[in-house]
């Protein structure tokens, strides 16, 4: 058995029952394409077993390295996206061109 479980919503809880919907929610997730990590026990278990044609799962073990959220790598700065200060166009290249 694993050690934790990765759950992502994969579908809406919009007309499904309300017992659905808070399964989700008490599992953590809030929207469609959210993941989150949760201890793998039998309550968890029984709980993505009920909303299975919601979530996607995926087993986990501690040791395993976490990564990066895909929305990070908008948040870093301009020099690891690669736009480095030297491939912008100096003031002295735009006035020699103007000249």
């Amino acid at each position: 058995m694993a050690d934790k479980l990765r759950v992502t919503q994969i579908k809406s809880t919009i007309s499904h029952i309300a017992r659905n919907r808070a399964t989700v929610r008490a599992l953590g997730l809030k929207r469609i394409g959210h993941t989150v990590e949760i201890p793998d026990n039998p309550a968890t278990r029984g709980m993505v077993r009920q909303v299975r044609f919601l979530v996607s799962v995926d087993e986990v073990s501690d040791a395993a390295p976490k990564r990066e959220p895909a929305g990070r790598a908008a948040t870093r700065p301009s020099e690891d996206r690669g736009d480095s200060p030297a491939s912008h166009r100096s003031e002295d290249s735009v006035s020699q061109e103007n000249a």
